[in-house]
């Protein structure tokens, strides 16, 4: 038995739950919400609350359904097979779309110090590809140096928006911020639809959350708390953050900047304290961009293992890295932005932030509907089981609705890709054939020894 002594406690798993799913989401939403008004502000609540459901149910399974996979896994247990592959498959092409914004948001934060990159699609795309592929090859390194790089960087974005939340308000313009408030005069429930996939991109990543249950103290109780507080603290510093950014900077302003945490601070203090903002941000970019093209390649890789994805995912260096499937990940990220090119980083970064969630949601609704098989096979009281159930139906109205929400050039490339998906499985389904989930037929089994 592991020393208690020497696990995670609640105060430390909260933290790690809201520093993993802070890292650069937050980084350019600003200016994408300025363009809506401060009123897309109110579509925080909505997210907030749909997050804490949808957490809330991932640590449940995490804890019920103790097995390696994570969305996949827990999708099989209730939809079979095929349910493991298209989570797998849906939540890699996520990933893949997600980095390409993320690089979109670091050269959005350099182009102050290398002004051609923002000169038009061309640069723009240049220097996308160029941070894709200098954190494809970082991560050749393996996971030991992506996770020492990663701890550090990433507080490059936490503390200059922690900050901002705390001391903002001494700056805060109410008149500003009235006037931002709905400049396009949209009707509030068009207001908090078009904003739900936006915020909702700040919240991806808490499905990881349930992962480290093996390192906590009492986890039955632990991971549930810290993936509600976790999700509570980072929905707070949000709010606060983006709330305080549209009572600063004109929206006018605010809704062009390719740089909007850095514009409000040389707005606050001077140009300098702004261009040192944009060099944190771009180096909590590069180390987030670097952990989630490791996320990417562990994700393919363990799909690989499982004889759903191509064999050459499943090689590892010396270094324990996956290279191989590395450098298909960056080939094919590199096709999505070029696919997507624009001269307007804002515009390219949305339109791959409704896709990203598009794909990521749709294994959220796989995994979190087989929570119910997961307690009846765990045999949880009834009371357990009516909590958890309350959980389960407010992620996935909240999920559908932010479906809805992603608009219909988003969902509709979606449904396409789960076509294709579903395409590429019935050639392999047949390596499957008489398998059954894991744990079906336990009872059986147990009954007959």
């Amino acid at each position: 038995m592991a020393d208690s002594s020497k696990k995670m406690g609640l105060m430390g798993l909260t933290t790690l739950v809201a520093v993993n799913m802070m890292g650069s989401g937050i980084i350019m939403l600003p200016a994408s919400m300025a363009q809506i008004g401060a009123v897309s502000l109110l579509s925080w609540i909505v997210t907030a609350i749909g997050s804490m459901a949808i957490a809330y149910s991932f640590a449940q399974l995490g804890v019920l359904c103790p097995r390696s996979g994570g969305m996949s896994a827990y999708s099989e247990e209730a939809h079979g097979k095929s349910s493991f592959f298209m989570a797998s498959f849906l939540y890699w092409l996520s990933l893949a779309i997600g980095n390409v914004a993320i690089a979109i948001s670091a050269v959005g934060y350099l182009t102050p110090f290398f002004p051609w990159l923002g000169t038009g699609a061309v640069p723009l795309f240049i220097g996308v590809v160029g941070l894709i592929w200098l954190t494809t090859l970082a991560n050749f390194g393996g996971p030991k140096v992506t996770g020492q790089i990663g701890a550090v960087t990433v507080w490059g974005v936490i503390i200059p928006v922690g900050m901002l939340s705390i001391i903002g308000w001494f700056w805060f313009n109410p008149d500003v911020f009235a006037a931002a408030w709905n400049p396009q005069n949209t009707p509030m429930g068009e207001a908090i639809a078009a904003s739900i996939p936006l915020t909702l991109w700040a919240f991806l990543g808490m499905e990881s959350a349930a992962q480290n249950s093996d390192a906590v103290e009492n986890p039955k109780k632990n991971v549930p708390l810290a993936c509600m507080l976790g999700t509570l603290g980072a929905a707070v510093i949000y709010v606060l953050s983006t709330t305080v950014i549209q009572g600063i900077v004109p929206n006018p302003e605010l809704a062009k900047s390719s740089a909007p945490f850095a514009a409000v601070y040389a707005q606050m203090f001077n140009p300098t304290i702004g261009k040192i903002i944009m060099a944190l941000a771009v180096i909590a970019c590069v180390g987030s961009l670097l952990g989630w093209q490791f996320t990417l390649s562990q994700t393919s890789k363990y799909t690989a293992d499982g004889r759903m994805f191509p064999r050459f995912f499943s090689k590892v260096s010396a270094k324990n890295a996956p290279i191989i499937g590395m450098i298909v990940a960056g080939f094919i990220q590199t096709a999505m932005a070029f696919s997507t090119m624009s001269p307007n980083a804002t515009a390219q970064f949305n339109k791959l932030v409704n896709l990203a969630a598009v794909t990521n949601i749709i294994p959220y609704i796989t995994a979190i509907s087989a929570l119910m098989v997961v307690m009846y096979k765990a045999k949880v009281d009834r009371h357990k089981f009516s909590t958890n159930l309350i959980a389960v139906l407010v992620a996935i109205v909240y999920s559908s609705y932010a479906l809805y929400a992603s608009g219909m050039e988003a969902v509709m490339g979606g449904m396409i890709v789960m076509m294709i998906g579903y395409l590429l499985y019935g050639f392999i389904a047949k390596r499957f054939v008489g398998q059954e989930a894991p744990g079906a037929g336990m009872e059986e089994a147990a009954a007959q020894q």
